[in-house]
Order: C-alpha cells, then sequence, then structure tokens
C-alpha cells in the first residue's frame, strides 16, 4: 500500500503542470487522508454506523456497546453529533492509541465513552454512531459526508420500509462500490417482519446491492456483509458481534480501505493517463518531418543546381580556349544557384509572398515566360536566394506534433503540441542559415578539384597550340610564304587542334555526369542532414521530453492504480 501512496504522490507531482487542480484534487485529498490514516494509530479499525432516520442504527450501537450510549427517541433527528465507543481491553477509562482518531473525527469529549463490558473478541474496534444521512439538518448531512471519507468501515443499517431507498443507493452505496470488502448492510427490525417475509425482504436488498455493483461477500468470497437483525429483540446481534470480532482481529480494514480509495481516485484519472493507442514517433513520422524540413531550404533544388555548376566548371575548365575567350569568364568557381539556373532555363522566380511575409524556396513547377506561354521546369527559391518556406514548415510542425500527439490524453496531447509550437518559433531562421551556409560553401566549389581536368586543360592547349601552328602554316602556303608543296603538312596539325579540342571537350562533358550527379548529391545530402538537425534539435527533442515525461507519470499511474 505504501508503494502504491509513493507512485500517487510522485504521479500528483509530475502532473501539476499538466492537470488542472481539480483534476488532481480528489487524488490529493485521498493521499493526504492516507498519510493521516498512517500515522495514526494501526490498533484500532474504525468502523462507522450510518443509515437514515428512524432505521434504529443508534439502537443497534447501544446493543453492541451492551448499554444506552446513544440516544434514542422518537424526535427526529436524534443523533446530532457523531457518538464513539472504544473496545480497547486494558481496563475501565484506558484508550491508548484511539485519541489520536477520535481527535481527527472530531467526536467531542462528552460523547467517547468505553463499553459496558470488555468483550475481547471486540477488542481494537473504534465504532461511531453517525448523524442520519438523510437528516432534515444540512450540518448533519455534511458531517456524515465527511465522517463517511476518514472511517475504515461503514454498517449500513436498513429497514423494512427504506431499504430500497434511492438517496441511499444512488448517493452511497453505488458510487462506493469498490469498498465493499470494507462494508457491512443490515437489515434491521426484521421482527416487525412476519413468517418468510423476512427472508424476501433480504433477498430483494440484496438484489437492489447487486444491481449498485456492490460485491456481495458469499462461500467465503470477499464482499460486503450482508445480514437481518433486530437491534430491539437482539436477534442477530450476536452474529453481527462475531462478524465484527473477525473483521477487526484482523487489523487489514484500514488498508483495504485506503486501498478502495486509492483505486476509485486511479479510476476518476484513468482518462487524463490511458492512451488510446502505443504512443511515439515512429522513424516514418522523423522521415517525413526531415523531407518536409528539406523541401523547405530547397535541398533538392540546391543539390541540382552544384551539380548544374560542376557540368559548367568542367566545361569551362575542360573547353577549347576560344571558348572561354568567348564566354568571358575568369578561372574562379563560379556559383549561380538555383535562382540564377531558373532564369537561364526560361523560367521566373516566384514573387508570391508566404503566410509569414516571406517568399518561398525548394519548390519545383512550371514557370511561365514573359508573353505567358509555359516555361520549362524550375526550382523556385526565394527573393534573397535562401529564404526557407515557411508554410511548409509550419506544416511539417503541425503534422509531426499531430503524430506524436495522437492517442494521448487530451492533456499531454496538448502539452506535445505546445512543445513543438515553442521549437518551431525560431525553425525558419535556422533554417535559412544553413541554406545560406549550404550557399557559401558551395560557391567555392569541391575542397579537391579533379586531376582529369588539369590534364584535360593541358590537352586543349596542345590542341590550341596545334591548331594555331597549322593555321599560321597554311596562311604561309596560301600567301606563298612558305613552300607550296607542304600544305598537306600544314592541313593535318589544323584539323587535328580545330576537331580535337571540341571532341575533347564533349568527352569531358560526358565523363563529367557521373561525378556532378554525386557531387549535387552530396550537397543535396548535407543540407538535407543539416536542416533535419535544426528540426530534431528544435521541435523533435521537446516533443521526446515532454513524449518522455508521459512514459513516467504513466508508470507512476500504473503502480498507483495496482496494475
Amino acid at each position: 500500500m505504501l508503494l502504491r501512496l509513493d507512485a500517487l504522490r510522485e504521479l500528483i507531482e509530475l502532473s501539476r503542470t499538466r492537470l488542472d487542480g481539480r483534476t488532481l484534487a480528489e487524488a490529493g485529498r485521498v493521499l493526504d487522508a492516507a498519510v493521516e490514516r498512517h500515522r495514526l494509530s494501526g490498533e484500532f479499525t474504525v468502523v462507522a454506523i450510518a443509515g437514515a432516520t428512524g432505521s434504529g442504527k443508534s439502537s443497534l450501537f447501544n446493543a453492541l456497546a451492551g448499554a444506552n450510549r446513544s440516544s434514542v427517541g422518537v424526535r427526529r433527528p436524534t443523533t446530532c453529533e457523531p457518538v464513539a465507543c472504544v473496545w480497547s481491553g486494558d481496563g475501565p477509562g484506558d484508550r491508548p492509541g484511539a485519541e489520536g482518531l477520535l481527535n481527527r473525527l472530531d467526536v467531542p469529549l462528552r460523547r467517547r465513552h468505553l463499553p459496558v463490558d470488555a468483550a475481547p473478541e471486540l477488542r481494537g474496534l473504534l465504532l461511531l454512531d453517525l448523524p442520519d444521512h438523510d437528516s432534515a439538518a444540512t450540518g448533519n448531512r455534511a458531517q456524515v459526508d465527511r465522517l463517511l471519507d476518514l472511517v475504515d468501515a461503514v454498517i449500513w443499517v436498513v429497514d423494512p420500509e427504506k431499504y430500497a431507498d434511492a438517496v441511499l443507493h444512488e448517493r452511497y452505496l453505488r458510487p462506493l462500490a469498490g469498498h465493499a470488502e470494507v462494508t457491512f448492510v443490515v437489515l434491521n427490525q426484521v421482527d416487525r417482519l412476519p413468517g418468510e417475509a423476512a427472508d424476501q425482504v433480504v433477498d430483494d436488498l440484496r438484489r437492489l446491492l447487486d444491481e449498485d455493483g456492490l460485491a456481495l461477500g458469499e462461500h467465503g468470497e470477499p464482499g460486503a456483509t450482508v445480514l437481518a437483525l433486530s437491534a430491539a429483540t437482539g436477534k442477530g446481534v450476536g452474529e453481527l458481534r462475531e462478524a465484527l470480532g473477525q473483521f477487526v482481529a484482523e487489523r487489514g480494514a484500514a488498508d483495504r480501505r485506503l486501498a478502495a480509495d486509492v483505486d476509485a481516485a486511479a479510476e476518476r484519472l484513468r482518462s487524463a493517463y490511458v492512451a488510446a493507442r502505443r504512443i511515439g514517433l515512429t522513424e516514418e513520422a522523423r522521415a517525413e518531418f526531415d523531407d518536409r524540413l528539406a523541401e523547405a531550404v530547397g535541398a533538392v533544388a540546391t543539390g541540382r543546381a552544384a551539380e548544374r555548376d560542376w557540368l559548367r566548371q568542367t566545361a569551362w575548365v575542360c573547353g577549347s580556349p576560344w571558348t572561354r575567350l568567348s564566354g568571358g569568364r575568369t578561372g574562379r568557381w563560379a556559383w549561380e544557384g538555383p535562382a540564377r539556373g531558373a532564369r537561364k532555363r526560361g523560367g521566373r522566380l516566384n514573387g508570391g509572398r508566404t503566410g509569414l511575409g516571406r517568399t518561398g524556396l525548394g519548390r519545383t513547377g512550371l514557370g511561365r515566360t514573359a508573353n505567358g506561354a509555359a516555361g520549362v521546369e524550375y526550382e523556385v527559391t526565394g527573393a534573397a536566394g535562401r529564404a526557407a518556406a515557411r508554410p511548409v514548415v509550419e506544416q511539417a510542425v503541425r503534422i509531426v506534433a499531430g503524430e506524436a500527439a495522437c492517442g494521448l490524453p487530451e492533456p499531454w496531447a496538448q502539452a506535445v503540441r505546445e512543445a513543438a509550437e515553442r521549437g518551431a518559433e525560431g525553425l525558419p531562421e535556422a533554417l535559412d542559415k544553413a541554406a545560406a551556409d549550404a550557399e557559401t560553401s558551395l560557391r567555392g566549389g569541391p575542397a579537391v578539384k579533379p586531376r582529369w581536368w588539369t590534364v584535360a586543360a593541358v590537352l586543349q592547349g596542345l590542341l590550341f597550340v596545334l591548331q594555331v601552328a597549322g593555321v599560321l602554316w597554311l596562311l604561309g602556303v596560301v600567301t606563298g610564304v612558305t613552300d607550296t608543296t607542304g600544305w598537306l603538312a600544314a592541313l593535318l596539325p589544323a584539323v587535328i587542334g580545330s576537331a580535337g579540342g571540341p571532341a575533347l571537350a564533349w568527352l569531358c562533358r560526358m565523363g563529367a555526369r557521373g561525378p556532378a550527379r554525386r557531387y549535387g548529391q552530396e550537397a543535396e545530402r548535407r543540407l538535407r542532414s543539416t536542416a533535419a538537425g535544426c528540426g530534431r534539435a528544435r521541435v523533435l527533442k521537446p516533443v521526446t521530453a515532454e513524449l518522455k515525461r508521459y512514459q513516467e507519470v504513466r508508470e507512476r499511474y500504473a503502480v498507483a492504480s495496482g496494475a
């Protein structure tokens, strides 16, 4: 029991920032009552006699005490304050260990009594006579409700006229169905019933209790004890005394009552802790989140741009000198990026605004030329060439938060969504920086240039020299400067130089496709990895922390509920 109480205490502490106070109030009350009860004497078992007006509960109290300790009369209500009788068994006037319990119950000093005879079979019993639960005085009803929460067991006294009273069953017996093991139901005044009528009423009472969900202790099984007696004539009182003596001797009523209270509190909290399905983010959900962030930063477009720039640089380095001169470019790596690539291919940039006032990046579609005709496929980038697409980021966060919160109890689902929203506040800016850093690193080209570029450039230089020499030789032949019979020897280097340069450039372009593709894929992979790292650190990490926190409280709840 102490283990369950410790788990309930931890559960309340871990849940204060997630659940409202009203949800935890009942569990806190049960915990406080349990701690207080454990602090007080375990020597005594507190049993209350409760019932309706005129049911004879005070008469039964006096019959068990052996004297008129509680007032009995026709005036209603007769019992306005709780009356106690303590069986200590250690001598007259001695109530060791009971005073703390009596003070907790607020039993007035003048209402604390000892039985006439020690009755060793009842030693350890602290018996209470409660006010009528249906009293016209609201203060009496409030006292009954308070004391019923503090006692270890209850003897419900009913009479042949009111045993089916709806107030008794709906307000008290039905809500306490889980407390059957610490409940006695006594049909009093059976002396007023003729013949077999008493057995018929008891059978009907059992039927009603069964409908209330109150398990009945029959054939040695745990459950509520149902008895028929007459406090006035003493019939059946001895049987009740014997049952009470055995009940008190077990010294387990307090723990059973507290266990039932904890069970009831845990059941009321069930909807706040038990998930509808297995919770957690699947690898598929994480991968989809990474894909959406990669789309937001334009990882695919960046990879394609890097591939194109590799091919363009290959064409420049491995091309003939005439190509370089006509292109007007220097030997420095010239990163053009997705935006410039789009313009070169006849597309246009997406000038539209996103929901957050920024231009999107990383989308692919069909553009239109200035005259409205459909253009070729292009990658859309931002105005600055690297602004992450805000709507795509927002959608990615919403989807992954919804996946993580799916099936969770609402308080914890809300906590997961809030954690994702807080993490997403700076995510677009972090993705912008990641895209900008990727673009900066790509501007310088690959860290190590291919050696065959140098070889191809040297060969192009030799072919250029050969071409120039052959052309000059041919000019000399034509103008008569050189021997006219050597035109064939001059034509050969000119043709080799003129045709070899473009052929070598074409071969280099064909050979560069594979490396260019790998270079672009690596650029895309790096940007995807960086974007995924931003998303995981800012969104998935706090979401996972909330899920872990829920797992902790779920485990505590399982212990507290006795599962």
